[in-house]
């Protein structure tokens, strides 16, 4: 494979990922970075944890990325008496016309290419549990046999931030499977106002497919394929590792930290500085994407101190404050 025939698929699936973006907001009106960030998060083959209170969007940001990418979705509503079966699936014993017994499997919610878990902290640990292998290795173990799910395979969550009654924090091996965390905020005055005459009109604007799993998964193999500058590389393993108590000799998160991220974390960054780049049209990363991404990457990677809590420090401060010193630049809000 040639440079030049690089950059022309650069550029193409750029130019199909401009459509189905334009095709994103006729529905999800606004909103830029939490399109951006979660795109970009199918596009490196990840998952993404949405974060935000009830009626800003983001069960209908799922569903019209389920139309437009072209993946057969499924959607669970996480509640506290939900059983990994409710998931997984089971298996049920069938009597034959013959008298014959015989078990048989019944898929469940998770085999498919985009399952949007509404709500996930609602559900016990045991059943939160059930997604760990699905999001990691893409199979599931059932009855001891292995069986593999759809291909693409992305899981977006979405969580109440204030709600608490009746939940569950995700463990940290669960967050850590996370792609990024996308923060979803009160849209502006303007995006609010262009919502309300979108909405309550006689008429429904509906999207349109752009891509399909096949697209994605050969989109997925360009995005793998984007150059990364030795700059951009040695600034992800300085953020990342920066980031994490006692690490860094000097540093003053000495006392800030319970723990910081792994690897993971480093990955998630060298995936997702390219498919931003890609997203605003260019062709390799940059620092600036680095910085731009600390905040969804690492947030739900890292703990504060009980100590930090108590004098009102914040994790976006404390990224802000390590991104700035390790990087010159301040991360994106």
């Amino acid at each position: 494979m040639t440079e030049a025939n690089l950059v022309a698929e650069i550029e193409a699936l750029g130019d199909k990922l401009g459509q189905a973006r334009a095709q994103i907001n006729r529905r999800f009106i606004g909103q830029e970075r939490v399109v951006e960030l979660t795109l970009a998060a199918m596009l490196c083959g990840g998952h993404a944890l949405l974060v935000g209170l009830p009626g800003l969007g983001k069960t209908l940001l799922v569903d019209t990325l389920s139309t437009v990418m072209g993946l057969k979705s499924n959607r669970i509503q996480f509640t506290p008496d939900l059983m990994p079966a409710d998931i997984l699936g089971s298996e049920v014993l069938d009597a034959g016309a013959d008298g014959a017994r015989s078990f048989r499997f019944i898929e469940g919610p998770v085999f498919c290419e985009l399952l949007m878990a509404d709500e996930i902290n609602r559900a016990s640990p045991r059943t939160q549990s059930a997604l760990l292998q699905a999001m990691q290795e893409r199979e599931v173990t059932i009855a001891g046999q292995l069986r593999p799910l759809g291909r693409p395979f992305h899981v977006l969550a979405t969580q109440n931030p204030i709600e608490q009654e009746g939940t569950y924090p995700l463990p940290e091996a669960q967050l850590d499977r996370f792609l990024v965390q996308v923060d979803v905020t009160y849209p502006t005055r303007a995006t609010e106002r262009d919502i309300l005459l979108a909405t309550t009109g006689a008429v429904t604007t509906e999207a349109a497919g752009v891509f399909t799993g096949a697209a994605l998964l050969a989109a997925q193999v360009v995005i793998r394929r984007m150059p990364v500058g030795e700059k951009v590389v040695e600034s992800i393993l300085d953020l990342v590792r920066s980031c994490r108590p006692g690490e860094v000799e000097g540093s003053d998160l000495a006392g800030v930290l319970s723990w910081g991220p792994g690897p993971r974390a480093a990955q998630a960054l060298m995936m997702m500085v390219r498919a931003r780049a890609l997203l605003q049209g260019r062709l390799a990363p940059s620092a600036e994407d680095v910085a731009a991404l600390a905040r969804p990457v690492l947030e739900h990677r890292m703990s504060l101190s009980f100590q930090a809590r108590a004098r009102g420090e914040t994790l976006y401060g404390v990224i802000d404050r390590v991104a700035g010193r390790v990087l010159g630049l301040e991360a994106a809000a």
